[in-house]
């Protein structure tokens, strides 16, 4: 193909290149092997804060030599003030679980706006710790939660103390000292409403407040280890090395709860994907790679390697994908490095070239085509935001409704929901946690409280129902026989506005993979290592390798996609 040709102008009349079809992006296996790119939220909140100068400190520290009490990080940027109010309490073996129906913790964590003075400060640790059954105001913005990976923390704390530092192999293995089971925001649990961050740099865009939460988070982690490691032995202790505390993130254990956002931010999951998908384009594009990014491409493609070589992990499926994947780019290394050297528009024939691999390679060179290409990409983040509803059209004529149905649904129409697989699924809100939950449709009771998940099949009996109207009959005239399907038309409109905004698939089939929808929208946070623990959950790491506070303004700050563990000598 001839990309020149192909390239069309965009506002900024850069070229690029015919984006990604949809109907191939939006299915559910290749969302599944989604992985973390210079766009994903956490590499923008750090680039942000290095060009705002931000300064974080830590103007409270009250922490016993047990490691028990409370702790606050300030961040000053863009001239806006947040506060991480952070507590760590007593745990019963017990009571540990990563499970939402936990009550206690080791540590809890509130996102402040602002600088809590003391009398906040005691209100907050009557309830933070308390989460859920705790009561919050407008001025928390953030409410968080996390356990000790027990035997890397008492590791950490040990060889610190004896003045050495942990063992390297375990700390690449794990990879962090706690893991957050919940990071809640939006008005959740009576927390502010995101209304309140609208407009304000520091805090707005995409999950920009819970990604602050979890960096700041990890902060108080290293430094909460070093603590004790200095209380048991303050004449002997030592620091954890730089290299170390990059290489400690913060795990996250992410289950079926987060999987619906998906479905019902449609616009939302439009612009993540568009973003992403023409900033790939954009690359696809360039006439040429010159020597500088032909360079970089060599140091990302070693990073890969041992990236993947580092991820290992209990569950067999991913594990076997994992083992390919190791296989497949090790072999398409030095057709890469080949292409980029001796092609024109070479970044398009490297796409071509992945396409004789697995998906999960294919998506893996995506985000690696991008890394090098941060001035021609990264303005795009700033669209990756969209807090507005799509309105239905009443004077839209049925004719007009059943064409579009042709063609962007094909894919539910071909679905025969007669048949007990089809609908095996069905979505529901549980009581006890209020969190999204999935039940068995033939065996088990609870689907007359399903949540409307099942896009395909909405859009299906519509569709049917549109064959006995009028073609001249208006969408307000049909509602108003048939209000039941409003949902459905107004997803339909939407579609060709917002191009990627429905995964195309049926969710309710019995072969959909709750993961598959988690890896998307963790890898547009940031989130790398997935570590599946069943179909329905995973554990992840976050901000491995990123900087620490007192690196937010060093050159190199946004140098930590696909991190490996650095010489801690």
């Amino acid at each position: 193909m001839n990309l020149l040709m192909a390239a069309r102008a965009q506002n900024d009349n850069r070229p690029t290149a015919p984006l990604r079809s949809p109907k191939r992006v939006m299915r559910l296996e290749r969302l599944g092997a989604a992985f973390p790119t210079r766009l994903s939220f956490m590499r923008t909140l750090i680039r942000d804060l290095h060009r705002a100068g931000a300064c974080i400190s830590r103007p409270v520290w009250e922490i016993d030599a047990d490691g028990y009490g409370r702790a606050v990080y300030r961040v000053k940027a863009f001239g806006d003030t947040a506060s991480l109010v952070a507590f760590s309490t007593p745990l019963a073996e017990e009571d540990r679980t990563d499970r939402v129906i936990a009550e206690a913790w080791d540590t809890s964590y509130v996102l402040y706006d602002g600088v809590p003075d003391r009398s906040e400060l005691d209100r907050l640790e009557a309830n933070a710790p308390r989460q859920e059954a705790g009561r919050f105001t407008e001025r928390d913005l953030v409410l968080s939660r996390a356990n000790k990976s027990v035997r890397l923390f008492a590791h950490v704390a040990e060889s610190l103390a004896q003045g050495r530092q942990p063992d390297t192999e375990m700390i690449r293995r794990i990879g962090y000292l706690m893991r957050t089971t919940a990071v809640y925001g939006n008005g959740k649990f009576g927390i502010a409403d995101r209304a309140r961050l609208h407009g304000r740099p520091l805090l707005d865009g995409p999950f920009r407040a819970e990604m602050l939460t979890v960096w700041l988070i990890r902060t108080f982690n290293h430094d909460l280890v070093e603590h004790i490691a200095a209380a048991r032995a303050p004449d002997r202790a030592v620091a954890l090395a730089p290299a170390i505390k990059h290489h400690l993130g913060i795990g996250n254990s992410t289950g079926l709860g987060m999987a619906p956002f998906l479905v019902s931010h449609p616009r939302l999951l439009n612009n993540w994907v568009h973003a992403r998908e023409t900033a790939l384009a954009r690359v696809r594009a360039l006439p040429q790679a010159d020597l500088d990014t032909r360079r970089r491409m060599e140091v990302l493609t070693q990073r890969v390697i041992t990236h993947l070589d580092d991820w290992s992990v209990d569950d067999e499926r991913q594990m076997r994908r994992i083992e390919k994947l190791r296989g497949e780019f090790r072999a398409i290394a030095p057709a890469i490095a080949r292409t980029l050297a001796s092609e024109t528009y070479p970044f398009d024939r490297v796409i071509e070239l992945s396409q004789a691999h697995s998906i999960e390679c294919q998506e893996l060179v995506v985000a690696l085509l991008l890394e090098p290409h941060g001035d021609l990409v990264d303005d795009l983040a700033a669209g990756m935001s969209d807090d507005l509803p799509d309105r239905l059209d009443p004077l839209m004529t049925v004719a007009r409704l059943r064409r579009l149905i042709e063609n962007e649904w094909s894919f539910a129409l071909a679905i025969d929901f007669t048949a007990p697989d089809e609908t095996a699924q069905f979505w529901y809100v549980s009581e006890e946690k209020l969190e999204p939950r999935l039940g068995r449709r033939h065996e088990e009771d609870g689907a007359d409280r399903e949540m409307p998940l099942d896009i395909a099949r909405r859009v299906q009996s519509l569709s049917a129902a549109l064959a006995h109207a009028g073609r001249h009959e208006t969408v307000a005239e049909f509602l108003l026989r048939h209000p039941e399907h409003r949902y459905a038309i107004r997803r339909v409109q939407a579609l060709p506005r917002h191009p990627y905004a429905e995964i195309r698939d049926n969710l309710i089939a019995g072969t959909a993979l709750p993961i598959d929808m988690l890896r998307a929208k963790l890898a547009f946070f940031g989130a790398s290592k997935f570590d599946p623990r069943s179909t329905l959950w995973t554990r992840i790491t976050l901000y491995q390798g990123a900087a620490l506070p007192d690196e937010i303004q060093n050159p190199d700050v946004d140098d930590w996609w696909l991190p490996v563990m650095e010489d801690a000598s």
